[in-house]
């Protein structure tokens, strides 16, 4: 899950630049501009990026409850109960920051005006094979001056931003946060996948975005507000409709002064399941609408000696159903975070407490039993900093699943970090019991 990025210093993520490379000018338009009176925009090119590589080793255990039979109640307390354990150690590539490759610049335009791109890529430097294969990191063109920014592309969610700035292990590694892990497996497993982007798109990032973000000069208040169209095809008259699926909408605002930084953001996320070209339209359609509704409260608090982080999300599934006489469905996922760091001269100590609980909305149908199920995570690191560049890592995470199988996103929460990794056994009677991971290794940035 290679997530960071090196934008947002709040979150745990070095900000630095290293090589400029100056625009070149052709002397001919040099002078043209001087016989024109005009001075020349100052601009700047960085090429910048992270190397991270390291030993992860990651476990699943899988639970047998063979299902109860009235007829024979005492046949499954003489069943031993067996466990599968499925284990995997690779060389990561993401165990304290995402390698990647990136270049960004920025033009004054005058006025105080500037333009600005980001162009981040994902690298795979434990095999050499990805390498600038997209930019699908990053990859924004934005317009700032004392109106604050206007940013356009793929860029990061204001819920991902809120759920970095929690957590301890800045969303990456074993110690990813459990309420990161369910938001990105709900992106991924619920409702249809968006329409020409990843299914899991619209929880770190939105691709197809438009943001807005208020000037830093309100005193410590900031805000950002972000929209991602669906680029789904309408029609006119209406005869076969087109669903929203892909769209995205999101806000953050927050407060950052001295130690205390804390904010709220907001995001709705549309997984219509409603096939372009149907006939009908939800709740008659058996696809049905689907909408992915989150909130996030986080703040953090720099005592000196300890810096207390902490976060209560979240996040409504709510689906319409195929009968028309039924009510809608809300799914809810309420989660909490609880984390500190500890500077310790060159290193730093990092834990964290997480918990999200599964709780399933009623249709009004017959037999609608649906049953609940939660996931809870301890995480502890220790990062000692050889350099403003250099750091050695190490991180160990234990995961607690109870009743995942009653729900995909609860159900796939594990402590690796870095895909692929062994997941739980999906046969029938088989269901996720714990799960635990570790990293150490090296991390260098420039």
């Amino acid at each position: 899950m290679n997530f960071p990025s090196f934008e947002d210093a709040g979150a745990g993520v070095l900000c630095f630049r290293s090589r400029v490379l100056p625009e070149k000018r052709h002397p001919l338009g040099l002078a043209l501009l001087a016989l024109a009176g005009t001075a020349s925009a100052q601009s700047s090119v960085t090429l910048f990026g992270v190397v991270d590589a390291g030993v992860s080793h990651f476990e699943t255990v899988s639970e047998y409850r063979p299902a109860f039979d009235p007829r024979r109640p005492a046949a499954a307390l003489l069943v031993r109960v067996p466990r599968v354990t499925q284990s995997q150690t690779t060389l990561s590539r993401g165990g304290y920051r995402g390698s990647s490759l990136g270049f960004r610049g920025t033009e004054d335009l005058g006025g105080g005006l500037a333009a600005s791109f980001w162009l981040e890529s994902n690298i795979g430097n434990d095999d050499g094979k990805t390498a600038l294969a997209s930019f699908a990191k990053r990859s924004t063109i934005s317009l700032s001056g004392g109106f604050g920014e206007l940013r356009l592309g793929r860029d990061y969610t204001p819920i991902f931003r809120n759920d970095s700035l929690a957590d301890p292990f800045a969303v990456q590694g074993a110690g990813l946060s459990v309420i990161a892990r369910v938001n990105s497996a709900s992106s991924t497993f619920l409702g249809g996948a968006p329409a020409g982007v990843a299914a899991g798109d619209n929880y770190a990032r939105a691709s197809n975005s438009i943001s807005y973000f208020l000037p830093p000069n309100l005193g410590g208040f900031y805000g950002q507000v972000q929209y991602a169209f669906p680029e789904n095809i309408r029609y006119s008259p209406e005869l076969t409709p087109t669903n929203e699926r892909g769209r995205y909408m999101g806000g953050r605002f927050g407060y950052a002064k001295g130690p205390l930084n804390m904010a709220l953001a907001l995001g709705e996320d549309n997984k219509d399941r409603l096939p372009s070209g149907s006939a009908a339209k939800p709740p008659v359609d058996a696809g049905g609408e689907d909408r992915l509704k989150t909130v996030s409260l986080s703040a953090t608090y720099d005592f000196g000696p300890v810096k207390l982080l902490g976060e209560l999300s979240q996040l409504r599934h709510r689906r319409a159903q195929a009968q028309p006489w039924a009510q809608d469905r809300t799914d809810k996922y309420n989660g909490y975070l609880v984390g500190a760091t500890v500077p310790m001269g060159p290193g730093l100590i990092r834990a964290s407490f997480g918990r999200v609980k599964y709780r399933p909305g009623g249709t009004g149908l017959p037999r609608d039993a649906a049953q609940g199920a939660s996931a809870s995570e301890w995480a502890l690191g220790y990062v000692h900093h050889l350099s403003r560049r250099t750091a050695l890592y190490a991180t160990f995470a234990r995961a607690r699943i109870r009743d995942g199988q009653n729900d995909k996103a609860i159900g796939s929460v594990t402590n690796a970090s870095d895909s692929p990794y062994p997941g739980y056994l999906a046969t029938s009677g088989w269901r996720p019991r714990s799960a635990m991971g570790y990293d150490f290794g090296i991390r260098h940035i420039f």
